[in-house]
């Protein structure tokens, strides 16, 4: 009687068993990558080597997001503060706490310090911030209300779909200039229809446009 089978059948549900298990450890990998903070990155609030409370500086004594990310308006990118600017308060200003002394140990010497980057744009996305913030995108767009935040954390996927999202429709999310940086600030279109009016002819005015193509955003 011949067989059926070859011979190598045999060793056929071990090689299903073990292509079902790199199969699940692949997909559990992809889902757990992509479709958590560690790749959208939401909710991402590392530990920085000074607790600085945004809800205190920004939110109770109303500092302007301007006088520590000082670039924010003519540059690309938004800076970091130098010690320097944390001195200027901070001479008279609990000038001996321990929880300072990075601060301290960056204006004696002039080493930066070792902040831990929340918002990271990939290599080959280019991201201008002055063009954003002098179009009357809010800073709360793209990283939430930080005047409320203790710790700051990653707000928003910034992905690109969420990105396309806005441009797409940006008359949705503009405010008015002067409001740009107040954080507590309605967005021209939840201002009525009056307000949707000007945040249509704003963005106009303003030639605000999606990308006509994908090198628009992508370097």
């Amino acid at each position: 009687m011949s067989k059926i089978f070859p011979k190598s059948a045999n060793a056929l549900p071990l090689q299903i068993l073990i292509f079902l298990g790199i199969l699940g450890g692949v997909a559990a990998a992809g889902i757990t990558y992509y479709a958590t903070p560690a790749y959208l990155r939401v909710g991402y609030a590392p530990v920085q080597p000074v607790p600085f409370d945004h809800s205190l500086h920004a939110g109770q004594l109303g500092l302007d997001c301007r006088y520590c990310h000082t670039s924010v308006e003519k540059s690309g990118t938004s800076s970091v503060p130098a010690a320097q600017t944390c001195m200027n308060c901070h001479s008279a200003i609990k000038a001996q706490s321990p929880l300072l002394e990075p601060v301290r140990q960056s204006y004696q010497t002039g080493d930066p310090v070792p902040w831990v980057k929340i918002h990271a744009t990939p290599d080959y996305v280019y991201f201008n911030h002055s063009v954003h913030v002098n179009r009357g995108v809010s800073c709360v767009e793209c990283h939430g209300k930080v005047n409320e935040m203790q710790v700051v954390q990653h707000d928003q996927p910034h992905s690109m779909s969420w990105c396309l999202d806005c441009h797409r429709d940006p008359a949705a999310r503009v405010r008015a200039p002067e409001d740009v940086f107040n954080l507590d600030s309605l967005r021209l279109a939840d201002q009525g229809p009056e307000g949707l009016k000007k945040a249509k002819d704003f963005v106009e005015h303003a030639k605000i446009m999606p990308p006509q193509s994908c090198s628009g955003c992508h370097r």
